[in-house]
């Protein structure tokens, strides 16, 4: 089978014509009878779709259909490059702003000195601050798995210590050869 020839580059070859997909409809894209008008320069109301086309025309912008369900369908006068813009700007900073908990481990052993349970409270402290669970850890190695009770009451104390901050979600409880238990922040109203 043989394929017709090449045509030569940069004209309009049918076989590669690649539709470009709209998120809105826009000006001659619209085919209902009467829209709902609303924008910047515009009296607010329903108009036919020539008129509201032909006001966009006069301003120099596009007519984009911004609720088709609605009856009749609202439209705006705008510029739709413009409008786009905005619209992936407002998305890019709703993702920013809702940012994920992410869970902080912490580590300790059943012979955590003091100095080491402070230092680590502390960060613990700055991590329920800023929004993240805390997950707290007794790791047992070898023989001290028989001090059970003394990862038990570091954790309990770990408790106590970080009340102020965060919530204890349940009690500390064995996973193999680890006792863990995990904080969520305490519910605050960010400072801006």
């Amino acid at each position: 089978m043989a394929f017709p020839p090449r045509p030569p580059r940069g004209t309009f070859n049918p076989r590669f014509r690649k539709e470009q997909q709209q998120e809105h409809r826009t000006n001659n894209m619209i085919r209902v009878p009467q829209v709902r008008l609303v924008g910047e320069n515009v009296t607010v109301g329903v108009y036919t779709i020539q008129e509201a086309l032909k006001m966009a025309q006069d301003q120099a912008l596009d007519l984009v259909e911004i609720s088709p369900n609605a009856d009749p369908p609202v439209c705006k006068v705008i510029d739709y490059n413009k409008f786009l813009y905005e619209k992936k700007r407002k998305e890019k900073e709703m993702k920013a702003k809702s940012k994920a908990s992410e869970v902080k481990e912490i580590r300790f052993t059943p012979n955590t000195d003091d100095h080491d349970f402070d230092f680590k409270a502390k960060h613990a402290e700055k991590f329920l601050k800023d929004g993240d669970k805390v997950k707290a850890y007794v790791q047992f190695k070898g023989r001290a798995i028989q001090f059970r009770e003394r990862g038990e009451l570091l954790l309990l104390k770990f408790a106590e210590r970080l009340n102020e901050f965060g919530v204890l979600e349940g009690m500390p409880k064995m996973e193999g050869k680890r006792m863990l238990a995990i904080w969520a922040p305490k519910s605050q109203k960010k400072k801006t």
